[in-house]
């Protein structure tokens, strides 16, 4: 093995030195000629070029002959590698020799015996699984033969039906093949039992089905409950599986049966409660005892699954004892007749009032109108509607928890455990639980809202005790709203509550979007319809203000909105929001909350509260808009032009172009301050005086004009108002601002930033003394309104290094974001310096 790994790297030196020498020989040699001829000496124009030229040349023979010269000093050590290597290849040829000798004179015979031993191991291998097999078909004819005789001799005297039966379910694990073949048709049958195995077994299978048969329906007579588990445990070992099965769920369906019939019957006649709901509820119960006590049974001697068998035979009895308590409520309760009365009720009340003003007048005693409002609230007993959507709650409720009893014990898969079975969807108590209690539960749902909607309205009362005086306290607490929002989103959690309540997707999609079109159309409707038609703040001539009754409605109509909005909003919020609970030691958390609880199937939680929240983003964008509109009408109409007389007072005889001197140009004159001829009145001159005038005249005035507003408006519709109001107040002061071009100086300049920052801050803090719980102040971000506005007055008063580094564009120019370079300028200039 060495003589031949010396082979190698001997072949592989010679190699090594062929490539060396075919490149320098070849390759080097050629691209040095072609280099030299490359060189056109016959272009060159001059001596110099010719020289240079040589001198290349030169180099280039150089750097050839030294390489030559290496190669030549190398071809010693190149003859000395092949002699080596021709010695390694004689080497070579002798391993080689050997190797063939060995080869042909002693592996032949060698692999020859193997082949020979291997294959006698396979033949023995295939003698021995024959062997196998014949022994196990003579064990299995054996087993069956016992089998046969076993059950010849139970069927006889003994009369051993367990015995028997065992026999039967032994045989059965004989393969069918064995059973039915040429052998065991040969060994088996004897002087006593004839017949081929295969006849035998069947013949006894058949002759023990109907004595069990016979003796479970005696058994079943005589309610003895010992027999009846003995001879059911018996029909699998005998391969009647489905006969046992059926005569177990008609053997129990009949007592499902008994126990509905008894359990209606002892109500018979009677009207009023739950009755009904009971009775369904109690036929539920026991179906789900049953399955659930006799489950394990079944599936012990059964087989898993085996129960849902059972379970479909009890659904058909239960479509028929539930399908009799369901009609019979109908029939008792006058559902149809109730149904007819609803859908011909006309919401007189509701129709009227969209009506024009001049035919919504109040109806006298013994008019029409009257005569038919009273004819309907006869014809349709709201307390009965109520009465009846309970009852149908527990009914559909209890549906529910049985559906999805059923469809947990039916599914062996967990991803599916919360489907209904494909039997309980088709089953006849479900269509008509769906006909009879879930469509006349939508339609009075329907009904009982807008009819409440309709009759909160019809009682609706004004809050009492409300003023826009200041100096006269309020008699009635925050929120000041009408009796018609708490009654109505009272009803509208109720309804909401009671619907789900059902854990019915049919029942919460067909509600929920309803109490969304009624909110809409009734309740905003009618609102806006107040805000329009009778609550208006139309002042009676020009420059006068509304009535103040007027104004105080329509507050509180604004209020109604914004208090029913956040209603809704908690509502819905109550309703899904989930709680995260840390369920085992392995801190694994789920989630809980209402809607889990109702509907445990993520797909139907998800939709439903996809369906809430629809409700709240629809309800809210509507009442946004309506808000928007009242709050606008109420800047118009009671705020907007009082702004201008406010601002203008405030700033009345203030100059801000002080003398330099001492002697005062003019006086502040306050309406608030009062002064004697001796005492020393301060100057607009003297803008470190500590005493203000602008800010306290605009403060007085503002909190006059807001302060009634104030103390009736909720907070959030106060600061709806306040932004549009000081928007308007900012665009004034700006354009005041403007005005005073030319007319300040840098002494008056200073006091102008101190009073429109009072202004500013008087502005956003709104407060009315003596009224606690209703000041609205802190509102900070209002006074990004007046950027512009704090910012010109900025510019105005900067000193000559800081307007300098504004025009440079430095830190300074960054605060002053909200004017442009020339308004910058353009206000810098106002001032006379």
């Amino acid at each position: 093995m060495a003589t031949v790994s010396d082979a190698a790297t001997a072949g592989r030196m010679f190699n090594s030195t062929v490539n060396v020498v075919n490149g320098y020989s070849e390759t080097e040699l050629t691209t040095q000629s072609s280099n030299s001829f490359s060189s056109d000496i016959y272009n060159a124009s001059s001596v110099a070029e010719i020289k240079a030229t040589l001198t290349q040349l030169h180099e280039q023979e150089a750097a050839v002959t030294a390489r030559l010269d290496a190669l030549v000093a190398s071809q010693k050590d190149f003859s000395r590698e092949l002699g080596r290597l021709d010695l390694l290849r004689a080497h070579l040829g002798s391993q080689t020799s050997t190797t063939r000798a060995i080869s042909n004179g002693m592996l032949v015979g060698a692999a020859a015996t193997a082949d020979r031993i291997s294959s006698a191991v396979r033949r023995l291998d295939l003698e021995q699984s024959r062997v196998k097999k014949t022994l196990e078909v003579v064990e299995q004819v054996s087993e069956l033969k016992a089998c046969v005789l076993g059950v010849a001799g139970s069927m006889g005297a003994p009369q051993d039906w367990e015995r028997a039966a065992s026999y039967l379910d032994r045989a059965a694990k004989v393969p069918p093949e064995v059973v039915q073949g040429a052998f065991a048709a040969e060994m088996v049958p004897t002087a006593e039992v004839p017949d081929p195995p295969s006849v035998t077994l069947d013949n006894a299978a058949e002759s023990l089905c109907g004595l069990f048969l016979r003796e479970f329906d005696k058994a079943v007579k005589e309610s003895n409950g010992a027999k009846i588990t003995r001879f059911f445990k018996l029909f699998p070992l005998i391969g009647r599986s489905e006969v046992g099965l059926d005569v177990y769920g008609r053997y129990v369906c009949q007592g499902v049966a008994a126990k509905a019939r008894s359990n209606l019957n002892t109500g018979t006649g009677q009207q009023d409660g739950f009755f009904y709901a009971n009775t369904l509820t109690k036929l539920f119960e026991h179906i789900a005892q049953i399955i659930d006590g006799h489950g394990g049974l079944v599936e012990r001697h059964y087989g898993p699954r085996k129960m849902n068998r059972v379970i479909e035979r009890l659904q058909l009895e239960a479509d028929v004892q539930g399908g009799i308590v369901v009609d019979t409520w109908s029939d008792e309760r006058h559902i149809d007749r109730k149904l007819m009365d609803i859908k011909s009720y006309a919401f007189t009340f509701l129709v009227q009032s969209f009506l024009p003003p001049q035919r919504t007048a109040t109806p006298h005693a013994n008019s029409p109108a009257t005569q038919q409002s009273a004819a309907e609230d006869e014809g349709v007993d709201m307390k009965e509607i109520d009465g009846l959507l309970n009852e149908m709650t527990v009914m559909l409720s209890r549906w529910s928890l049985y559906t999805r009893f059923l469809a947990e014990t039916c599914n062996a898969n967990e991803e599916q455990k919360f489907e209904l079975p494909q039997f309980l969807k088709e089953s006849a108590l479900s269509k008509k639980i769906e006909d009879r209690v879930i469509s006349p539960f939508n339609t009075m749902t329907t009904f009982f809202f807008r009819r409440s909607v309709e009759k909160a309205f019809q009682l609706d009362e004004q809050p009492t005790g409300l003023t826009l005086n200041l100096q006269r306290p309020l008699k009635a607490d925050p929120p000041h709203i009408t009796s018609a929002v708490d009654d109505i989103m009272y009803i509208v959690n109720k309804v909401l509550q009671q619907s789900l309540s059902t854990s019915q997707i049919a029942v919460v999609t067909s509600v929920v979007p309803t109490l969304s079109r009624v909110l809409g159309s009734d309740f905003i409707g009618m609102t806006q319809r107040k805000m329009r038609d009778e609550c208006y703040p139309r002042a009676p001539h020009q420059g006068a203000s509304p009535p103040e009754h007027i104004v105080i409605s329509f507050l509180v109509l604004i209020n109604n909105l914004d208090v029913a909005v956040d209603y809704i909003r908690r509502i819905v919020q109550n309703i899904t929001e989930t709680k995260k609970t840390i369920t085992n030691p392995d801190g694994q958390v789920e989630e809980t909350g209402q809607l889990h609880t109702l509907f445990p199937s993520p797909a139907d939680a998800t939709l439903v509260s996809q369906t809430l929240t629809s409700l709240l983003t629809s309800f809210e964008a509507k009442v946004t808009d309506l808000l928007a509109d009242g709050i606008q009408v109420v800047f118009n109409n009671i705020i907007k032009h009082r702004l201008r007389p406010i601002l203008s007072d405030a700033f009345r005889d203030i100059e801000y172009q002080p003398a330099s001197d001492s002697t005062p140009l003019t006086t502040y004159h306050s309406d608030l301050d009062s002064y004697s001829d001796t005492d020393s009145i301060p100057h607009d001159n003297d803008p470190e005086s500590p005493r203000e005038i602008v800010r306290p005249r605009f403060s007085a005035a503002w909190t006059e004009l807001l302060g009634p507003i104030l103390r009736i408006l909720n907070p959030a519709a106060f600061d709806r108002l306040l932004t549009v109001t000081t928007a308007y107040l900012a665009r004034l002061l700006e354009k005041r601002l403007w005005a005073y071009h030319g007319r300040i100086n840098a002494l008056g300049a200073t006091r102008l930033e101190r009073d429109v920052a009072g202004i500013v801050s008087a502005a956003v803090s709104v407060d009315v003394p003596g009224s606690a719980g209703v000041s609205v102040s802190g509102r900070y971000r209002h006074r990004e309104t007046f950027g512009r506005c704090l910012q010109m007055v900025l510019v105005m008063g900067m000193d000559e290094d800081e307007w300098d580094d504004v025009l440079r564009g430095g830190e300074t120019a960054d605060v002053l974001d909200k004017l442009s370079g020339d308004e910058r300028r353009r206000v810098r200039g106002m001032v006379r310096r």
